[in-house]
């Protein structure tokens, strides 16, 4: 006897080619029935034998598209109604919003083939995609996942588009975006060129700047191996040392640029092609001013169909603004902000709905390590504990957001440093679009204690109860969530600086923590900020802070009298207990960099330029019986007797490393003694550093310890809101 059985599908389910996967899985086991969208999900009735309504649900659990991510499949019985065809229905936007909506997809293997082959319709074409790939989140509008909820509603298909799109044996059966030259978006460049691809890639190889509309918003682009296009680049931009990201046409290219793992090259290949972090080869033909003093290259392979025509050698792909600000996503905004960048604009006419910059990933023991998590990856929900909704306004700089509902993260796409009007902006239209997308009310809303940020005043105007979170507590808790935990654990969040409960700048914490709260175990003992957000900028002052002898070559920058007496009063130099600013001060001794152009930037050299092979370690003692502190003047010392020895750089730099890794070891085991607790989560931007990251968890490893990293969310701030959703929810 035949069955009828409604199935309800939920997780991200469309835009993702999953009714026509139904239908082609119901019709291949000669069932009837029928599949619609709906704001919860996708809803589907299918009736026939028994047994083959039982594999039909086996395959919609284990055998979905590519794109798709099944995250709960109920079933309920229903009356026969004799056997039929399968049909797929018009979609039903009533109800309550409970749909997700997809990640945008790199263009698949049988697109390019199309794309490449004379004989078809759509030879060429710069917005080619079907139900396997092409934009989503980037045009979606709103839900029901349907073409006239997205940025193509007014592209009219034309016959032959039409008919893939209601054939059910084609790969573009119910694709939203499809499209083809005769009825979908086109090119244009401006000035004007009759044919704008080819002109474009001439002005590339003339060594022009190219500004270049993408899915996300436009790219600034430039020939990688042409020195005075890179430095034209970078000068107009005024970005002065922070490393471009290179496109490359294929994985040989990248190959031959960059050493790259197994891990990697997944990354690089797959579907989400973020950009990815890799270590650079010495003979890489690159201009010095793609990456100056960096011995990684931020890699990405083309993601839309205009890339892959367009880049034919490795080419430099940033982001289309001036420092600082949003990219550019808007035509006309695009050209008034980039004029004085670009010498033409490659652009078309399907609108973006949502900014989206490119996400940047590294890889730690073959798993990803997010340093930001933007296009490729949001919207796509994190599990977290079920509770009441909230809104999580993140921290001031690589501002996330991140609305919860139903056990579901929605933690934004990369808004920026919220320290202007425009990042604001893009703030506040961000959490209002994943709202309606979303159908999310919040009834929590939780934010970073400190005073002056951007995104905390926020918080504070919305009518909604409040829940601050400390932000070291939030990069536990966002190490948590990452991995499906809730604690208890020690807490290791080493970063810049972080408000502290006692109103001092934090940023070297060992915590004891779980999702509903913390105690502070231990801490970096504190030393000045000598100037503020001026020691920052400038690590020398760390330097003085830390109270190196005046005969070193760090002591002779101007101003270094004034500055120690400024550490020496506390006069303009808060007190900070920060891991970076530990970082900056040898950076600046051992003459590695004292002065910054990017965040992080002396850091990120001193960790480069460390002889990986030496196992010399610097010991730090751990002070104090109720809460420890660690004297990072002990190191300091260590370092600077260890450079009037003579001792080569590479060699101080590795041991330093060694020796806060050991740090990590010993601070953990101490705390082990005392609760009992064997698991830490390392966080915070300072375990960006692959080296400390390496010998922090084999350190904690040998010892005995489970150790969590982050491979969802990034361990910097863009973490943030993570953690602060986690935690309001567990407080609820």
């Amino acid at each position: 006897m035949d069955v009828r059985v409604g199935v309800r599908v939920e997780g991200v389910v469309q835009g993702v080619g999953f009714r026509p996967f139904v239908h082609g899985l119901a019709t291949g086991l000669g069932l009837s029935g029928l599949v619609g969208n709906d704001a919860g999900g996708v809803f589907i009735e299918v009736e026939g034998d028994p047994d083959e309504v039982g594999r039909f649900l086996d395959g919609l659990r284990t055998r979905p598209p590519r794109l798709a991510l099944v995250e709960r499949v109920t079933t309920r019985e229903l009356d026969a109604v004799g056997r039929g065809g399968f049909a797929i229905v018009g979609s039903d936007a009533s109800g309550e919003r409970r749909a997700l909506v997809s990640w945008d997809a790199a263009t698949c293997d049988d697109c390019l083939r199309e794309m490449r082959d004379p004989g078809d319709r759509r030879h060429r074409y710069p917005f080619i995609n079907c139900t396997g790939c092409g934009p989503r989140f980037t045009i979606v509008t709103g839900v029901p996942y349907d073409r006239p909820n997205t940025t193509m509603a007014g592209f009219a298909m034309c016959g032959p588009c039409a008919a893939e799109y209601g054939d059910p044996a084609d790969r573009r059966f119910h694709a939203q975006p499809v499209c083809c030259p005769a009825c979908g978006p086109s090119l244009a460049l401006r000035p004007h060129a009759d044919v704008p691809l080819e002109a474009a890639r001439t002005m590339l190889a003339q060594g022009g700047v190219l500004a270049v509309k993408g899915l996300g918003g436009y790219h600034l682009a430039a020939r990688a191996a042409d020195a005075g296009a890179v430095a034209a680049l970078r000068s107009r931009k005024h970005r002065e040392a922070k490393p471009f990201a290179v496109m490359v046409p294929d994985l040989e290219a990248a190959r031959g640029l960059c050493e790259l793992s197994e891990a990697e090259e997944d990354l690089l290949t797959g579907p989400r092609r973020p950009i990815v972090l890799a270590r650079r080869r010495p003979d890489a033909a690159l201009a010095d001013a793609v990456a100056p003093g960096n011995g990684s290259v931020g890699l990405m392979l083309p993601y839309t169909p205009l890339h892959h025509l367009l880049v034919t050698e490795p080419t430099v792909l940033t982001s289309g603004n001036v420092s600082d600000e949003p990219i550019a996503y808007r035509d006309e905004d695009a050209v008034e902000r980039l004029a004085g960048i670009a010498d033409a604009f490659l652009l078309h006419d399907r609108p973006i709905h949502t900014r989206t910059d490119d996400s940047v990933m590294r890889t730690f023991r073959g798993r990803p390590l997010p340093v930001r998590r933007s296009r490729g990856y949001a919207p796509e929900p994190i599990p977290v504990p079920v509770g009441r909704p909230v809104l999580a306004c993140g921290a001031e700089l690589k501002n996330t957001f991140c609305l919860t509902r139903d056990g579901r993260a929605f933690v934004s796409h990369h808004i920026g440093d919220l320290e202007n009007h425009e990042t604001l902006r893009a703030f506040e239209e961000g959490i209002g679009h994943f709202r309606r997308l979303f159908g999310i009310a919040p009834e929590l809303i939780a934010y970073d204690p400190h005073p002056e940020y951007l995104s905390t005043k926020y918080a504070l105007d919305q009518d909604l109860p409040g829940i601050a979170v400390q932000h070291h507590h939030a990069h536990i808790a966002s190490c948590l969530a990452d991995n499906g935990a809730t604690g208890p654990v020690i807490g290791v969040a080493f970063d810049g600086t972080g408000y502290g409960t006692d109103g001092t700048l934090w940023g070297g914490e060992f915590l004891v923590a779980d999702l509903r709260g913390f105690e502070r175990a231990g801490h970096l003992e504190p030393v000045p900020l000598p100037g503020g957000a001026a020691a920052i900028r400038e690590p020398w002052r760390m330097a003085a802070a830390y109270g190196v002898p005046d005969d070193l070559p760090v002591a002779r920058r101007p101003g270094w009298a004034a500055v120690t007496a400024m550490a020496r009063h506390g006069v303009n130099a808060p007190p900070t207990s920060s891991m970076g600013r530990l970082f900056d001060a040898v950076a600046a001794v051992l003459g590695v960099r004292d002065r910054v152009d990017y965040e992080g930037q002396a850091a990120i050299e001193l960790e480069q330029c460390a002889d990986p092979a030496e196992t010399g370690v610097y010991p730090a003692t751990l002070s104090g019986t109720a809460g420890f502190t660690v004297p990072g003047g002990e190191i300091v010392d260590a370092v600077v007797s260890d450079l009037r020895a003579g001792v080569p750089v590479p060699v101080i730099a590795a041991r330093f490393h060694n020796g806060v890794a050991a740090l990590v070891v010993d601070a953990a085991s101490r705390i082990r003694s005392e609760t009992g607790i064997g698991t830490v989560a390392l966080s915070g931007g300072v375990f960006q550093n692959m080296l400390l990251l390496d010998r922090a968890v084999s350190g904690l490893t040998d010892a005995g310890f489970d150790v969590l990293t982050h491979h969802r969310v990034p361990p910097n701030d863009g973490g943030i809101s993570l953690g602060q959703a986690a935690v309001a929810t567990a407080r609820g």
